[in-house]
């Protein structure tokens, strides 16, 4: 007698598509929650003398976090000017991401974990009156916001590795500058908007 192997229970390969897309998204994620402490790190490192490891510590980001290979071609010294200035880009990118990665957070607090954190009542929640009606129409209603959150993720890591790559003389694409302030001042928005709906 033969047995059919159990597909359901098997982890997806690591060619499959689930897989390259998942491992992006926690990449971008991880890549987005250190933008912050590293550009603070850099606009710090900068003045006194420590461009070197400041444009390290991005190299060392970019390439073993998110996987992006290495600039070709003859490293570049980038001057404290240079480090200074896409630390302050990075820190626009980095205080921007706060806004998705807190919509993940919030998902696993107000989605995944709702009836721990919400002790209830019910009664006049999404989905009460029961606990566990008003647990899955929370996590329903965070599942599109958590992905919108991570594909959010996703392009603020791939605008600030391009960035990045400008540091080791890669000449950035036009549209580079104000796409990053664009997100910016989005970021901005959002988060102005959301505080006044609080």
């Amino acid at each position: 007698m033969t047995t059919l192997p159990d597909t359901a229970t098997r982890l997806p390969s690591p060619r499959s598509r689930a897989y390259r897309i998942i491992r992006l998204a926690g990449r971008s994620l991880a890549y987005c929650a250190a933008l912050a402490p590293v550009a603070v790190f850099a606009l710090v490192a900068a003045p006194v003398g420590r461009s070197d490891a400041a444009a390290a510590r991005w190299r060392a980001l970019r390439t073993g976090l998110l996987g992006a290979p290495p600039v070709a071609g003859p490293g570049r010294r980038p001057g404290p000017v240079a480090v200074a200035g896409h630390g302050l880009l990075s820190l626009l990118l980095g205080v921007t991401a706060l806004v998705p990665l807190g919509v993940e957070l919030l998902m696993v607090l107000r989605g995944v974990l709702y009836g721990i954190v919400d002790p209830g009542p019910y009664t006049h929640s999404w989905g009460g009156p029961t606990r566990a009606g008003a647990w899955l129409a929370h996590f329903l209603v965070g599942l599109p916001m958590a992905a919108a959150g991570l594909v959010t993720l996703v392009g603020i890591a791939a605008v600030h590795q391009r960035l990045t790559r400008g540091l080791d003389g890669a000449r950035p694409a036009p549209w580079l500058i104000p796409v990053t302030l664009l997100i910016a001042l989005a970021g901005a928005l959002l988060f102005v908007a959301w505080t006044h709906q609080i």
